[in-house]
């Protein structure tokens, strides 16, 4: 029999719900699942339901992935929250990590969907059991050594100065004893010290006052090793005496997941720096014309580029191009691209052979998922005429001096990358108007 799964999705799009259930029920769930698209629909499926997950796309018309995380933090539910989106780069994924999303699937990819549930639901449990047994701890003594014999946290019952009573089973494999028990040992044992010094120890003395507040100490296993521990300590009545029941985590896995986000951030500072030296600093200067490029970057660094080409006597070029992906990659890629076409610029005289030679010598760092799509423009300023060619990007725009659209410079073939044989047509010759204006962007205005 299938397991009862109650799932709510916020999403805009019936059928990418329909695609997240239908992975989960061949996942092996039966799935009672409900879909809101607004804050106010949110609120009520949280006031009037029972929920055992929630994925949520990043971006909704009326509403987004950290409005409801905030929202559900606000309520004080503990409720896995798993996001699955398609447009967001990596520096966003962690950023809504941080936030508190447990996890992030890319739509299209959803096979590590069951698998992420399934991991999210027992963290929830455990989650749960441990809000359960430090309430109970106060409530019945008689029902301590249950919850702690079974607890997947290391558990310390010590008296007030620090000497330990009881260890669950926890402890063992967390600290490498060759004992089963730390019974009548120092809290200060713990963390390496023997002897008188494992009771001085300073992070004992802390932990005693610190009230059920989060602590952070370094634990030493018996072969030496050192590792990072996540404690928190709460004092309590047993037959008339304080006692003290430690509860301690071994964090090493978190920390080296905040350590992997610190060079992520730092790596994405780097590409950030890449990009903004790849940009010119300033446009030519071509009497009867003004010329502007601005580039607006979003939190993820990827390849949007733009840039003014040297050409023959009285001939400019302009170029746009966006290479797929975010991070380092297309950045590196982007900035390769650039080179040849500086360089293919002054070689070639039409763009239609620049980006066909472009195409042929970028082929083999580029693929199906590593593409780059470019409009390139050649302006006879003095004729007042251009050409252009478009390997697989957002039709450019002339425009009249009313706004009114004259012409789009459509594409003439596939990104390049996409066939190393692919030739590229220069189009005819357009010409120009007093007023006109010529408008080249990249995707990332038309989602703006």
């Amino acid at each position: 029999m299938n397991q009862p799964l109650s799932v709510l999705i916020i999403e805009d799009s019936s059928f990418d719900a329909m695609v997240m259930v239908n992975v989960l029920e061949q996942g092996g769930y039966s799935v009672e699942h409900e879909q809101v698209e607004t804050s106010k629909e949110l609120t009520h499926a949280l006031e009037h339901g029972s929920w055992d997950v929630i994925l949520s796309d990043y971006n909704l018309p009326e509403f987004s992935a950290p409005e409801a995380l905030e929202m559900i933090k606000q309520s004080g539910l503990d409720i896995p929250f798993i996001i699955i989106s398609g447009g967001i780069g990596e520096d966003v994924a962690v950023a809504a990590m941080k936030s508190g999303a447990h996890d992030y699937l890319m739509k299209g990819q959803l096979a590590r969907l069951v698998v992420a549930v399934e991991r999210e639901l027992g963290d929830a449990d455990h989650r749960k059991a441990r809000r359960k047994a430090e309430t109970d701890l106060r409530e019945n003594e008689l029902r301590y050594r249950l919850l702690w014999e079974h607890s997947n946290d290391g558990v310390v019952l010590m008296d007030a100065a620090g000497w330990i009573l009881f260890s669950n089973p926890a402890m063992v494999p967390m600290f490498g004893l060759s004992d089963t028990t730390l019974l009548g040992k120092h809290m200060g044992h713990l963390g390496g010290l023997g002897g008188k010094d494992s009771e001085q120890a300073p992070f004992v003395q802390e932990l005693l006052q610190s009230n059920g507040q989060l602590m952070e100490f370094i634990g030493v296993r018996e072969d030496g090793g050192r590792f990072p521990v996540e404690v928190s300590c709460s004092g309590l009545e047993m037959h008339g005496r304080k006692m003290y029941a430690a509860f301690l985590r071994d964090i090493s896995e978190r920390k080296q997941a905040q350590r992997a986000i610190q060079l992520h951030e730092e790596r994405l500072e780097a590409v950030k720096e890449i990009q903004q030296w790849m940009f010119p600093k300033v446009p030519p200067s071509i009497e009867g014309y003004d010329i502007a490029g601005v580039s607006y970057p979003a939190d993820a660094a990827g390849g949007d580029h733009y840039d003014y080409l040297t050409m023959e006597q009285g001939v400019h070029g302009f170029v746009v191009a966006d290479v797929a992906g975010h991070g380092m990659g297309p950045a590196l890629l982007m900035s390769e691209a650039r080179a040849y076409l500086r360089m293919l610029s002054r070689q070639q005289r039409h763009t239609g052979e620049i980006l066909t030679k472009a195409n042929e010598v970028l082929g083999d760092d580029l693929s199906f998922e590593r593409y780059i799509t470019m409009i390139m423009v050649r302006l006879e300023a003095q004729e007042r005429q251009f050409t252009y060619s478009n390997a697989g990007h957002p039709a450019g725009l002339l425009l009249s001096a009313q706004g009114e659209i004259k012409a789009q410079l459509k594409r003439q073939g596939v990104p390049l990358g996409i066939r190393q044989q692919s030739v590229y047509p220069s189009s005819e010759v357009m010409p120009l108007d007093q007023g006109d204006i010529l408008f080249l962007y990249t995707d990332g205005f038309d989602e703006a």
